[in-house]
């Protein structure tokens, strides 16, 4: 492991030293900063000639800052004759845009992994994509790391019986991640049907499959945004006689509204990874943060060595 470093960018620092920590190993030293016009300055502050270089740099809000930092410290570390260099990214940015709903739009998560690769990236290490095709939107390696045994473990461990839970997908876009969940806990799948008024606006009238009336429902999405959606759905449940209900999403982007929207809202508890860090104001008791750090090493560990990535979902 001597020939491995892993650089933090500013976006989630706490993340990386939770992988570092991990993998027994310190955090390598890189300075980041701002030039007095805003540009981003980077210098790598060891010696990485040769070396197998991991950036860990979630492009989550400041979205546009976190991305243009992620191509710096990639093109520094190309410059300093990296051996390989790998952007970690748990949270993808502009990955919603992933195709060609309407005329005259444009594909952004192409466009930025475009911009990963041609700035210098040899591989991508990436968790719970919005999309799954985005995989091949690079012109390199990417391995795509699921928090689903995160999640799963934490629900197992709540000691819930499969007869009284009813596991459910917000929308027809997570059916498949909420049959895999209910296969692993138990219990029935249903479907709220969710309509999209526009960009912005959704809503939710019906509920199709198991009945949720004094059930614990589980719901699962890979993201929360504006909660919109995932508050509308918990009100639906709500409505039909849930006794109590849980949200599970990888990655907690909680922007707008989100924290109102939930505090509000008829959700027991919404249960997030570290993927994005928590501002102080989203602290609120709903919210429960786990940690993919872990996975994320253990990942990292395998790729360094030339191993299977995929045998952790084995």
């Amino acid at each position: 492991m001597n020939d491995l470093k892993i650089f933090s960018g500013r976006a989630n620092r706490d993340l990386s030293k939770r992988i570092c920590d991990y993998l027994g190993l310190p955090m390598a030293r890189i300075t980041i900063g701002n030039f007095p016009d805003s540009e981003i300055s980077c210098k790598v502050d060891e010696d990485i000639r040769g070396r197998d270089v991991f950036l860990v740099q979630p492009t989550c809000p400041p979205v546009n800052e976190n991305l243009m930092e992620l191509l710096i410290m990639i093109e520094s570390c190309k410059r300093a004759s990296a051996e390989r260099i790998t952007a970690v990214i748990p949270y993808f940015g502009y990955a919603r845009q992933d195709r060609k709903d309407e005329g005259r739009v444009p594909i952004t998560a192409k466009l930025v992994a475009n911009i990963i690769t041609r700035a210098g990236a040899d591989r991508v290490l990436a968790m719970d994509l919005h999309a799954a095709q985005i995989q091949g939107f690079f012109d390199v390696p990417v391995d795509h790391l699921y928090a689903a045994p995160v999640l799963t473990e934490y629900f197992l461990d709540q000691g819930f019986d499969p007869k009284e839970i009813v596991v459910v997908s917000p929308d027809e876009g997570s059916i498949k991640r909420a049959l895999g969940h209910a296969s692993r806990l138990g219990g029935d799948l249903a479907i709220v049907d969710k309509r999209r008024a526009d960009a912005v606006h959704t809503k939710q009238e019906n509920i199709i499959g198991a009945p949720v009336q004094g059930k614990v429902a589980l719901m699962f999405d890979d993201m929360v945004s504006t909660a919109g959606s995932i508050c509308g759905a918990a009100e639906v449940i709500h409505q039909r006689g849930a006794t109590r209900i849980y949200v599970a999403a990888t990655h907690g982007v909680l922007c707008g509204p989100a924290i109102e929207r939930i505090s509000r809202a008829p959700i027991y508890e919404l249960v997030i990874t570290d993927t994005i860090p928590l501002r102080p104001e989203a602290m609120i008791p709903k919210i429960k943060v786990l940690s993919v750090a872990p996975l994320l090493g253990e990942a990292i560990k395998r790729i360094h060595r030339n191993e299977s990535v995929s045998r952790l979902f084995d």
